[in-house]
C-alpha cells in the first residue's frame, strides 16, 4: 500500500484499519482517519504523487493575490478551489476533486489561463477561501481611513488610481495582509521583469507575493498618495507617513522610497498605536536581568543606555521605562527622530535637521526647562554625548540608546566619540545590550533531546547541559515557519567602582566585560541560551542573532 511504502502508517496500524473495514465497510482512508494513523492531508499528498499533481497545505503555501483575483468567489465555493499562482501562463488551483472537467471548463474560460490543477483536503480549502477572499475583497475604502489631507491633490494624480480600481484593491490587500501576518515593514521592490512584496515578519524577511510588471507604477503612485508624497518626483528619495485605521485598530504607516535601477522601492514600517508592548515584564527579560536594569533606572538621577543594532527593540525598552517612572509628579521630555508611538502625560518632541532642531541643541532647551527624566531616541555625536553626560551629572536620569555590538562596548564607544573617561564613569550608571530572538511556536515547537557535542557547540557549559530543548516544526498558526512572535536577549552591566575605574584607565572593552561577567553580568549569548532551556527559542535562532 502506498501509504504503507510512504512511512505514513505502520503494517500493524494497516491491519488493524483492514479488519475495521471489512466489518463496517467504510472506506478503507476514512478509517485510517477516524483512528488517528492518519491525516486527510497526509493521504491527499501521497495520492498527489501517485497521479502527478501537487500538494497544497496552506501552512506553508499562501496564494497569491493576483490569482485570487481571477477567480470569483462564488466560484471558488461552488466547487470547493482556491486559486494559487500564476506559474508559466498557467493558473494553479488547489481543488478537493482536481477531476472535476466542469470546474476546469468554467475556469478556463472565465480567467483565459490554462489551469494546472491541485489537491488538497476540502476544510482546508474551505478555511483557505474564507480567510484570503475575506481579506481580498471586503476590505473597501471605508475599511483604510487614510489620516493625510488629500485636498493639496490634483485632479488628474487622485483620476491617475481610482481609474485603476484594481490596483486599489490590490494595495488594500497587500496592506491588510501585512497587518493580519504582523508585519513591522512592507517592502515594495521593482525587478527587471516583475515586482516583488516582501513582509518583514517576526524580524526576518518573507517574499508574499509577485505582481506584474504593468501595475508597478500605478501601485507605487497609490502608496505615495497614500503618504502624501510627491508622485512627479521619480529620482530622490521621499519619505512621507500616514494613518490608517484597520479593523478598528489604529496604525501609523511611515513611508520611504528610494530610487533603484528598476524603479522606485518603497518600504511601509508598521507601528501600531495600541499594540505596543509598554510592560518591561512582557520584554523577555530573566528575573535577575530585569531586578538589575529596573534598579538602575529608578534611581533619581545617572545615564542609562541601552545599546544594539537597528530592529533590536530598544525604543522599546525605553518606552517600557518611561511607562513605569511616568507619574504625575516626574516631568519628562523626550527628543525623538522620529516620534512613533504617542505616551500621555510625556512631553516629546520631534526632532528636525532641516530646521537646525538636533539632538544637541532639543538637549539644551530641555536643560533650561527643569526636568526630572529626558529621553534622547540616540546618541549620535560628541555634542550630543557630552550634554547628555553633562545632565546626568547635574541630577537628571538620562535615558538613550547608542549603536553598539555589547554593553562594554558603549562605554569605549563614548569615549572614543570625545566624553572624558571620567565623566563617563561619574555618570552611566547601566548599560542594556540587546536583541530580538523569534519565539518558538507555542503550538507546534518539538521537544528533542541534544547529543553533548550539539550542546557544547551552542555553547552550553559541560556541566550545565540541558536534558531537553526545543526546535521548530512548523503549523498553521505560525505559517509554517515554527515561530510566532519575539523574546528579548539580553546583557545588563552595571557600573560598579572596579569598571568605572577601568573606564578612567582607558581599558579595552574585553576587560570591562571580563569584571562584570565577574560581578554576575549573564552576556547576550548566556541569556539567549538561557531561553533556549527554557523552550523560549532555539539555538539555531540565538546562533542567528548573536555573533
Amino acid at each position: 500500500m502506498l501509504l504503507l511504502r510512504a512511512g505514513i502508517i505502520t503494517e500493524r496500524q494497516l491491519a488493524d484499519a483492514i479488519e475495521i473495514h471489512k466489518v463496517t465497510g467504510s472506506p478503507l482512508g476514512k478509517v485510517l482517519v477516524d483512528l488517528g494513523y492518519a491525516t486527510q492531508g497526509g493521504i491527499l499528498s501521497v495520492m498527489a504523487k501517485q497521479i502527478g499533481i501537487p500538494y497544497i497545505d496552506f501552512s506553508v503555501k499562501r496564494p497569491d493575490a493576483n490569482a485570487i483575483a481571477l477567480v470569483p468567489r462564488e466560484l471558488a465555493i461552488r466547487y470547493t478551489l482556491m486559486p494559487i499562482e500564476i506559474e508559466d501562463d498557467h493558473l494553479v488551483v488547489a481543488m478537493a476533486d482536481p477531476q472535476n472537467v466542469l470546474a476546469l471548463d468554467d475556469l478556463r474560460i472565465i480567467t483565459g489561463y490554462e489551469i494546472a490543477p491541485a489537491i488538497s483536503t476540502k476544510d482546508s480549502i474551505v478555511a483557505a477561501v474564507d480567510e484570503f477572499y475575506k481579506v481580498a475583497t471586503t476590505m473597501s475604502e471605508d475599511d483604510l481611513d487614510a489620516g493625510g489631507d488629500t485636498a493639496e491633490l490634483t485632479l488628474e494624480d487622485m483620476t491617475e488610481i481610482t481609474d485603476d480600481a484594481p490596483v486599489v484593491k490590490l494595495v488594500n490587500y497587500i496592506i491588510n495582509r501585512a497587518v493580519a501576518d504582523r508585519s513591522s515593514d512592507i517592502h515594495i521592490e521593482p525587478q527587471e521583469k516583475d515586482l516583488r512584496v516582501r513582509y518583514r515578519i517576526d524580524g526576518v524577511l518573507h517574499e508574499m507575493m509577485r505582481s506584474p510588471k504593468s501595475t508597478q507604477q500605478a501601485m507605487i503612485s497609490r502608496f505615495k498618495i497614500m503618504a502624501d508624497m510627491d508622485i512627479a518626483e521619480t529620482r530622490k528619495p521621499q519619505d512621507g507617513h500616514t494613518a490608517l485605521t484597520i479593523g478598528g485598530h489604529a496604525m501609523d504607516f511611515r513611508v520611504s522610497t528610494l530610487p533603484t535601477v528598476y524603479g522606485e522601492r518603497v518600504v511601509l514600517r508598521i507601528l501600531r498605536k495600541d499594540n505596543i508592548m509598554l510592560r518591561l515584564q512582557d520584554l523577555g527579560f530573566l528575573p535577575s536581568a530585569l531586578e538589575r536594569f529596573e534598579s538602575s533606572f529608578r534611581k533619581p538621577y545617572g545615564a542609562i543606555l541601552v545599546t544594539g543594532p537597528t530592529g533590536s527593540g530598544k525604543s522599546t525598552t525605553l518606552y517600557a521605562a518611561i511607562n513605569v517612572l511616568n507619574t504625575p509628579a516626574k516631568h519628562i521630555l523626550t527628543a525623538e527622530d522620529p516620534v512613533e508611538y504617542r505616551l500621555a502625560g510625556v512631553n516629546q518632541v520631534q526632532t528636525n535637521v532641516k530646521a537646525g532642531l538636533t539632538f544637541a541643541r532639543a538637549l539644551r532647551s530641555f536643560l533650561r526647562c527643569s526636568p526630572d527624566i529626558i529621553l534622547v531616541g540616540e546618541i549620535r555625536d560628541q555634542d550630543t554625548a557630552k550634554i547628555a553626560i553633562e545632565s546626568a551629572l547635574t541630577g537628571h536620569l538620562v535615558l538613550s540608546t547608542l549603536h553598539t555590538n555589547d554593553a562594554a562596548g558603549a562605554i569605549t564607544r563614548l569615549t572614543e566619540m570625545g566624553v572624558e573617561p571620567f565623566l563617563v564613569a561619574s555618570a552611566v550608571d547601566c548599560v542594556l545590550a540587546q536583541r530580538l530572538g523569534r519565539r518558538l511556536c507555542s503550538e507546534c515547537k518539538e521537544e528533542y533531546k541534544p547529543s553533548k557535542q550539539l550542546a557544547l557547540d551552542a555553547g552550553f557549559a559541560e556541566d550545565a547541559r540541558p536534558e531537553r530543548l526545543w526546535r521548530p516544526k512548523g503549523c498553521k498558526k505560525c505559517g509554517g515557519t515554527g515561530y510566532r512572535g519575539r523574546v528579548g536577549i539580553h546583557e545588563v552591566m552595571m557600573i560598579s567602582e572596579e569598571i568605572g575605574d577601568l573606564t578612567i584607565k582607558e581599558a579595552t572593552a574585553e576587560a570591562i566585560r571580563e569584571v562584570a561577567m565577574e560581578q554576575g553580568m549573564l552576556t547576550l549569548k548566556q541569556d539567549g541560551l538561557e531561553k533556549c532551556r527554557q523552550g523560549q527559542t532555539s539555538i539555531e535562532e540565538v546562533s542567528r542573532v548573536i555573533v
